[in-house]
């Protein structure tokens, strides 16, 4: 077996070769950010487009939607290089993660959507930055800078909000949307994860990850937003 603390798998031909673990690991990885990019841009950015409450605000909106999208598509194309069936990234075919099952019905709620889910997506793309498959790497990093402003669109809208004296909805919606986001990061005790690591496809457990954009949520909603991030009961990590 090759010493996973130094693999690297620089192209889809070159992944024929491995291990049926490590090739299964990387499938698993590429579908679920293929499908779940979609959902995202299905369920959240293209309805808020409607949503917006300025031309200048439909036009960011505009811009995160067709960087969503984008997104899938480029997930999906490498799906497809390395032998993916495309049934097995149609949505209809697998359920949606906790964060996509959230109702959209307001502009604030869209805002603190952007602001906090896109953190948690900005912690799974940095671990792809390192990823032992150089293509899923190479995604990782032409996809990070969109992310980074997905998450700077939604703080810096819903600070608008707050300035307008419209803080209690960003606060509503933070208490709402909140409580579902860290399940997003998986199991504890994930198995998909362990062999993940084993594999230097990712470089966090899913605990690790989680504790991190806790952190970095707590910042942004209370010293950023000056507002107060919801206690968490009874969530299913």
């Amino acid at each position: 077996m090759a010493d996973t603390a130094t693999l690297e798998v620089k192209t889809a031909a070159d992944l024929k070769a491995q291990p049926e673990e490590y090739r299964t690991a990387v499938e698993k990885i590429v579908i679920s950010h293929a499908v779940n990019e979609l959902f995202g841009a299905q369920v959240f950015d293209e309805p808020a487009i409607a949503l917006a409450p300025t031309p200048y605000a439909k036009w960011l909106t505009c811009r995160v939607a067709m960087e969503e999208y984008h997104h899938h598509v480029r997930f999906r194309a490498l799906a497809e290089e390395i032998g993916v069936a495309p049934e097995r990234m149609d949505p209809s075919n697998k359920k949606p993660l906790s964060i996509f099952e959230f109702e959209l019905r307001t502009w604030p709620e869209f805002c603190v959507i952007k602001a906090i889910a896109d953190y948690a997506e900005i912690l799974q793309v940095e671990d792809l930055l390192h990823c032992s498959f150089v293509p899923l790497r190479n995604l990782g990093r032409v996809t990070m800078p969109e992310e980074k402003f997905h998450a700077k669109f939604g703080r810096d809208f819903c600070l608008e909000l707050i300035q307008a004296g419209r803080g209690e909805e960003v606060q509503d919606a933070i208490d709402r949307y909140f409580p579902i986001t860290p399940a997003f990061f998986g199991a504890s005790n994930s198995r998909n994860n362990e062999i993940y690591r084993k594999w230097a496809l990712k470089q966090r457990s899913n605990d690790e990850m989680r504790a991190d954009f806790m952190n970095r949520v707590t910042e942004l909603v209370e010293k950023d937003f000056g507002l107060k991030l919801p206690a968490l009961t009874n969530r299913t990590l």
